[in-house]
């Protein structure tokens, strides 16, 4: 008898492949038997032997328990082809990577190992077959690639679709793991707002444009509409959120911002259960739009798009608006052909011409655009709006609650005039404010502005709002998950400071962010430390509360440098702290006359002394050169001078003139070890998150992390 008891927060790759692995062993070999229970932690105990093994490092809860554990227990039930079934065990680690491209290249030469196959290994299912598909079924990343290779997707459907035993498993994780999650994320906020027309569950969407990267605005909507789908599921789907690219703009649209957005996506925890693309029903829709026209409820129109403005301002109709059936088809088909003087027009909705609600005075339905779409190439010269798609493939893609931001709410009316109009399904919308930030903007225009001009490295700038560029600034995603989520639904609007954002961070980086020790270069000085006959290292913990980070190397010399500002501070005599060492009697001080500035210092190594009755605890580095390792700390300022740039307001006209603060440091010998995106805490410096790591002699460059303190 083994006992699994094993279940990531959010059901990623952690957990999945060893269960379906236990499973699969379950059904081969009634003898043995396994049972599962959903929680934080994972235990393994077979044949009197015991691990245990957290869910937060997928590598290694992977590679020590799917490999080690299901090579050991599980290779005498592999019959034939044993190397191959444990080569496939092996290379099913990178199908957890968190990182796109590493998923990508591994599902490719999956894609190009089974053209001919129907199975990973041999002509029948075998534990290759289930590691593998769960490896891919528990990473949300895999989600966006898997369905671009053809044979990966025919055998993944197959391997769902051809083992009945398999869904009642990740049931019973999926819903464990979203019950917990769904309990955790409503703390704080009231998700009951009362929606309508929910006995049957519900089916969300989340639209972006590809035409940018995702900001944090674009993720409260995405983490709102993921909430209640699960909140109101459907009988027919536990999971049902439509991601839905509105790619009707081919002019700001293209691939790499479609891929971006699926991959954000993923890191936030959602996965869609439907991914579609306007695009899909171009044809649809240009067959509803002339069905409006023959109905006499859209017209064509060519007033210069400046004189259309003020006349829909002022109530005037447009002198088209009485243009007959035919006229209206004719100059419709004009615009299809792309023509001179199918440029010329345009299509508007015949809704009213001085309704208090301006968003209802005959507003754009289609419009030409020469571009090619990234999508459909030049098949089509003309696209719909906004205003005309969201209602027509909400209704048609069977959307039961349109969950979006209230600065739509003017423009509800005309989404329900257009469903009314084309005799299609309502659809009930619920709008929730939308996250506004202090000298922050999110309008795509206005971040689009500040990457073309320069003003930011890219999308993924440590200083934008983007997922990416505040991923890349250290907020960690169970961190704005949380964030987002406590904030609820709510329609009150708000203009939030990042204060309280990063401080919800800080709940999450503290614990597991390893202690290390920098010193600013400019003005160090060493000082000479008597006491220590020769150079030595010793082990002390990363973390002082949580030692299961493991040890650090800590160099002691009788040289260290100590920074200038703690220097300066020290009276002759006075019995200070080196951290991870020992008490030290300051025993000289040599200072500039003029400035103050401290030249030579000497101290006197004190052990015996008692650390809890020194006031100052110092950082130092032993200036041994293998101890020290050049870095360089990132400081950022806002973007912005104002905490809110008003509509029509430009947002060149209030850019902060620095932004960007480096300092030259020492660091320990042990960042050498760190990786990319690790985050950790220089002691009495702050926390910071490696944005290059140690090379060749290259600086390692460390990005400060906000804590939510004010300056």
């Amino acid at each position: 008898m083994a006992n699994l008891t094993v279940a990531s927060k959010d059901n990623n790759a952690l957990s999945l492949p060893i269960i379906l692995a236990l499973s699969f062993l379950s059904q081969i070999d009634s003898s043995r038997k396994f049972t599962l229970n959903y929680e934080d932690k994972a235990s393994l105990n077979s044949n009197g032997e015991y691990a245990e093994f957290t869910t937060d490092d997928a590598d290694k809860f992977v590679n020590d328990a799917v490999l080690r554990y299901a090579q050991k227990e599980l290779t005498s039930l592999i019959v034939g082809n044993q190397d191959d079934v444990t080569e496939w065990l092996s290379r099913s680690t990178s199908l957890t990577s968190p990182d796109f491209k590493t998923v990508e290249q591994s599902v490719s030469e999956l894609d190009s190992h089974l053209v001919l196959r129907s199975y990973v290994v041999g002509y029948s299912l075998t534990l290759a077959d289930i590691v593998v598909w769960g490896a891919l079924r528990g990473n949300r990343v895999s989600t966006a690639v898997r369905k671009k290779y053809i044979n990966v997707d025919r055998w993944f459907d197959f391997i769902e679709s051809s083992n009945s035993w398999v869904a009642p498993v990740i049931a019973g994780l999926e819903k464990t793991a979203y019950d917990r999650r769904a309990a955790a994320s409503a703390a704080g906020a009231s998700f009951n707002i009362g929606l309508k027309n929910t006995e049957n569950g519900i089916i969300t969407r989340f639209p972006p444009e590809p035409s940018g990267y995702l900001h944090i605005g674009h993720a409260k909507a995405a983490l709102l509409n993921d909430y209640f789908a699960h909140e109101y599921p459907c009988p027919s789907s536990r999971r049902a959120l439509i991601c839905r690219f509105d790619d009707t703009n081919p002019s700001k649209e293209n691939e790499e911002f479609q891929e971006s957005i699926l991959l954000d996506l993923s890191l936030l925890g959602i996965t869609p259960d439907r991914i579609s693309y306007s695009s899909d029903y171009f044809q649809q829709m240009f067959d509803a739009c002339i069905q409006l026209i023959k109905d006499g409820k859209a017209y064509a129109d060519d007033t210069p798009k400046v004189n259309m403005q003020e006349q829909r301002m002022d109530g005037i109709a447009s002198a088209r608006r009485k243009m007959s059936v035919e006229e209206n088809l004719a100059r419709f088909d004009d615009m299809k052909t792309g023509s001179e003087e199918g440029l010329k027009w345009c299509i508007r909705a015949k809704i009213s011409i001085d309704d208090p609600n301006k968003a209802l005075r005959d507003p754009v339905i289609y419009r030409c655009n020469l571009q090619p779409h990234h999508r459909m190439g030049t098949t089509w010269k003309m696209y719909p709006t906004y205003d005309f798609c969201a209602p027509f493939l909400d209704s048609l893609e069977e959307v039961t609650h349109a969950l979006r931001t209230n600065e739509y709410r003017d423009r509800n009316a005309q989404y329900h005039w257009m469903q009314n109009a084309l005799g299609i399904r309502k659809v009930d919308i619920w709008d929730f404010s939308r996250l506004n930030f202090i000298k922050t903007v999110l309008s795509k225009r206005k971040l689009t502005t500040l990457v073309d001009t320069g003003v930011v490295w890219g999308w993924d700038d440590p200083r934008m709002p983007t997922v990416r560029g505040i991923r890349r600034r250290g907020m960690t995603i169970p961190a704005l998950r949380e964030f987002i989520l406590k904030l609820g639904p709510s329609q009150n609007i708000l203009n939030l400071d990042w204060t309280t954002f990063w401080a919800t961070n800080k709940k999450h980086i503290d614990p597991i962010a390893a202690r290390y020790t920098a010193i600013p270069k400019e003005n160090a000085i060493i000082a000479n430390v008597a006491g220590i006959d020769t150079p030595n290292t010793i082990e002390k913990p990363k973390h002082n509360k949580n030692t299961g980070l493991g040890t650090k190397k800590v160099c002691l010399s009788n040289e260290v440098f100590i920074g200038q500002e703690d220097a300066k501070s020290f009276s002759l005599n006075e019995e200070i702290t080196l951290m991870n060492w020992g008490n030290a009697v300051v025993s000289n001080i040599s200072t500039e006359p003029t400035t103050g500035k401290v030249t030579a210092l000497d101290l006197q190594l004190h052990l015996q002394g008692d650390p809890k009755k020194t006031e100052k605890k110092i950082t130092w580095l032993a200036t041994t050169p293998s101890n020290l390792v050049p870095v360089e700390l990132v400081n950022f300022d806002y973007l912005l001078t104002r905490d809110k740039i008003e509509k029509g307001e430009e947002v060149t006209d209030f850019l902060n003139a620095q932004t960007e603060f480096r300092t030259e440091a020492w660091a320990d010998c042990n960042v050498v070890n760190l990786a990319e995106n690790d985050i950790i805490q220089f002691d009495r410096v702050g926390y910071f998150r490696l944005d290059r790591a140690f090379h060749d002699g290259q600086p390692a460059i460390f990005f400060n992390i906000p804590t939510g303190k004010r300056n």
